[in-house]
This record gives structure tokens, C-alpha cells and sequence, in this order.
């Protein structure tokens, strides 16, 4: 890892974390919460062997970049792909249950920028509780990603999870463009079994068989997604997509 003396601006840098400050205090609050940006360089990361300030550390906030986050377990991988605006805490060790051992492996996959929390930011949401939350909610948003995509797992055909996790992705990381949604994540077909709970080369089946069905299409970025989701999602899945409920409906 790579670093920089110089601070910078944590409300510049991410600026949906300044939403639901009054102006007023956005001004100062941006003036005065800073932060050291340090550089993650592509390939294996072992943060265990990095040096981290003492507590009270939030963690570190991805700017840029994507890094993958692998549970090897009984001879599986599981895989978690974080990126911009991901909190995380990557010096604490995994809670381990000594008859289930596994392991941890982090991989970043393009140089990542990354802001470091430390005691500056922790200071700061005293003063502003709405930073805070901001950073409280990006927690919630890491959460049900996952469980997102446990769901996805458990689809029964490995090319219909490989197609709502590019869906998924795009979300996130989609720019729209003339020819389809362009997804410019280009991970390999490992990364993208892990990611889904398949083989390899299941994987490549797969991914063979969406693009000869014209609904995805490799570039030299990552993807090209083809098609509307609201269209093909209830056909290839076999019921239609669940409607959203308001709260007091689901009794929350």
C-alpha cells in the first residue's frame, strides 16, 4: 500500500456523505473533515501485515477501485466484490469457530484509492451525528448486498444468477451508452463463479449461452448488457417480479 502525506477533503471526495447537512455546516464540515488517501496497488493484499493507526479507527472508505474479499471454506471460495463508497475494516481478524476453520484472502483487482477514517473522522461524528449516519448506512447498504446476493446463489441455473449479478452490478457500476448498459468491471470467470457459488467452467457455459441469446456481450471493459430487465427477468425466471410493498405492509 501506498501512501500520501497530504490530506484531502472526506466530503469532496464522497459527497453523498454531506447529504442531509444544512448548508451552512456543509461548508464547514467539508472544511474541516480530513483525511490521508492512501493507494492499494493491484494483486494480492495482506491488510494484517499493514501498520494501522490506534483506535478509535472506522475503517477505511474505498474512493475508487475494486478489491474482492475470499472465505475459503471447506475447499470453496466465496467471494465479496467492494467498491466505491464500501466501509471497511479489513486489520480485524474473522470471527473463527475452531471446528469450522476457514480462511480470508483480499485481491485488488485495479489500483484502488482508498481514505483512511482514523480518529479525525471518528472526532467529527461526534459534532455532526448526520456524517454518522451516512457511515451507519453505508454499513446497512454492504449488509444487504450480501444478502442480495445469497439469493441470487440460490438460483437454480447457474446462467440465471450469472445474469441478475451482472444486472446487479450494473446498477452499482453501469453507465448507459447507445448500444446497451455498459458494465466496465473486467473480472474473471473465476471471480464471477465465486461471486455466484458456481464452477468455472459452468461459468463459461454459461456466459457462452447469454451471448448467443444477445443478452450479454463481452467488451474489452468488462460487459455490455443487452435487453430491459423488467422484460427479461420474468421470463427466464418463471414468475413475475415481486411488486414493492410500503412498509406498514410488511408490518415494519
Amino acid at each position: 500500500m501506498s501512501s500520501r502525506r497530504a490530506l484531502i477533503s472526506l466530503l469532496d471526495a464522497d459527497p453523498e456523505l454531506g447529504e442531509g447537512f444544512a448548508p451552512a455546516e456543509l461548508q464547514v464540515a467539508t472544511r474541516a473533515i480530513a483525511v490521508h488517501p492512501r493507494t492499494l496497488d493491484a494483486g494480492p493484499w495482506e491488510p494484517l501485515d499493514e501498520q494501522w493507526p490506534v483506535p478509535p479507527t472506522l475503517g477505511l472508505l474505498v474512493l475508487e477501485g475494486v478489491v474482492t474479499r475470499d472465505i475459503v471454506f471447506a475447499g470453496r471460495i466465496t467471494t465479496e466484490l467492494v467498491g466505491s463508497g464500501d466501509v471497511l475494516r479489513p486489520w480485524e481478524d474473522d470471527v473463527q469457530f475452531d471446528p469450522l476453520p476457514f480462511g480470508v484472502q483480499w485481491h485488488v483487482h485495479e489500483p484502488t484509492r482508498v481514505a483512511l477514517l482514523d480518529a479525525r473522522v471518528a472526532l467529527a461524528t461526534a459534532r455532526w451525528p448526520v456524517l454518522a449516519g451516512a457511515l451507519s448506512r453505508r454499513h446497512v447498504r454492504r449488509a444487504r448486498s450480501l444478502a442480495f446476493q445469497l439469493a441470487i446463489a440460490q438460483l437454480p441455473r447457474v446462467d440465471d444468477r450469472l445474469l441478475v449479478l451482472l444486472w446487479a452490478l450494473a446498477e452499482r457500476w453501469g453507465r448507459v451508452s447507445p448500444h446497451g448498459v455498459r458494465l466496465p468491471l473486467a473480472l474473471p470467470h473465476r471471480t464471477l463463479a465465486t461471486l455466484v457459488g458456481a464452477r468455472r467452467p459452468s461459468v463459461t457455459t454459461a456466459l457462452s449461452g447469454l451471448a448467443r441469446d444477445g443478452l450479454v456481450e463481452r467488451v474489452d471493459d468488462g460487459w455490455l448488457l443487452h435487453g430491459d430487465p423488467d422484460e427479461v427477468f420474468p421470463e427466464r425466471l418463471h414468475t413475475p417480479m415481486p411488486t414493492a410493498r410500503a412498509p406498514q405492509a410488511l408490518g415494519l
